[in-house]
């Protein structure tokens, strides 16, 4: 079964959680937001760009410090690349990513009978010394020759 994905965190949500970590929301880390709210996937790079494109002056090391404040806070999350390029993702609910190799992007994968499946299987197994903490699934992918249709 595909799932609905929960709304994209707002503006107002982002001041909420802000507020809750004891953080200002500040002219840089609003900034940041606006541009992930329109990108959803995005890599330091990506997002200075586009602050750059609207006229914000916000260096590359501002702009990773908030990313990786905001993902450590657990109000963004990490993805890496099949590079090992960092991109951070604005959804932190439970789903599948799709990463197209050559392009180097990200689209979120909403089917949560397939996580179910993985996660219950995965439940049942047992790694001597380690407790698995959290299962992240990404696909990598690249595009196919023909049109393709929206995952």
């Amino acid at each position: 079964m595909i799932s609905t994905p929960p709304p994209t965190p707002t503006l107002e949500d982002f001041h909420s959680q802000l507020r809750r970590h004891k953080l200002k929301a500040t002219r840089q880390r609003i900034a940041v937001h606006e541009v992930m709210m329109d990108l959803g996937h995005a890599s330091v790079d990506m997002v200075r760009e586009q602050l750059e494109s609207r006229g914000s002056k916000v260096t590359a090391a501002s702009v990773y410090n908030i990313l990786s404040q905001l993902a450590d806070l657990r109000i963004y999350s990490r993805r890496l690349s099949s590079t090992n390029k960092m991109f951070f993702d604005i959804n932190t609910f439970r789903h599948i990513h799709l990463y197209d190799r050559e392009n180097h992007t990200f689209r979120d994968v909403l089917d949560e009978e397939l996580h179910s499946l993985i996660t219950s299987h995965m439940k049942r197994r047992k790694f001597r010394g380690y407790t698995v903490e959290d299962i992240d699934i990404q696909l990598i992918a690249r595009p196919t020759t023909r049109k393709s249709r929206n995952v």
